[in-house]
């Protein structure tokens, strides 16, 4: 899994008709304390998440796994909006 923060949202008006309906949001992965890792992904948002969000993303196989997604072309997909992350 991905720990991220969504912070933007992707617009394709021509795509797979598999994604027809689907919200793709921009999420740049972020480490526990909040701070920014690598370069930022799209992701199929499964759990209606929003801008400025904390999110669960999965990639992969995993992320066809999520909801209702199975047979459609997808490489990441947001599975969890996160309240809080604590690091002991």
């Amino acid at each position: 899994m991905i720990l991220g923060k969504v912070v933007g949202t992707v617009v394709a008006t021509r795509k797979d008709e598999r994604l027809v309906g689907s919200k793709l949001l921009l999420v740049q992965p972020v480490r526990p304390d909040g701070s920014e890792r690598g370069a930022p992904l799209v992701a199929v948002d499964t759990v209606d998440a929003g801008a400025g969000e904390q999110v669960l993303v999965v990639s992969g196989s995993s992320a066809r796994m999520a909801a209702g997604l199975a047979d459609r072309p997808v490489d990441a997909a947001i599975v969890g909006i996160v309240d809080t992350v604590a690091v002991e």
